[in-house]
């Protein structure tokens, strides 16, 4: 059973890969770019607070 670790791992993985390749495509600057960066942002805030309540429950 994969965790939500993991899911949120996967997904950081593959938005970070789409971030490279809309910025590659349409400058660091376009909005489509600063609209993944901040997708990205989020999602590795939910995986940092999802990783500390983890290492809470040790």
């Amino acid at each position: 059973m994969v965790s939500e670790i993991e899911k949120l791992e996967d997904r950081i993985n593959q938005l970070r890969e789409e971030l490279i390749q809309i910025a590659n495509e349409t400058g660091l600057n376009s909005n489509e770019t600063l609209r993944f960066s901040q997708k990205l942002d989020d999602l590795i805030t939910m995986y940092q607070k999802n990783k500390n309540k983890k290492y809470k429950k040790i």
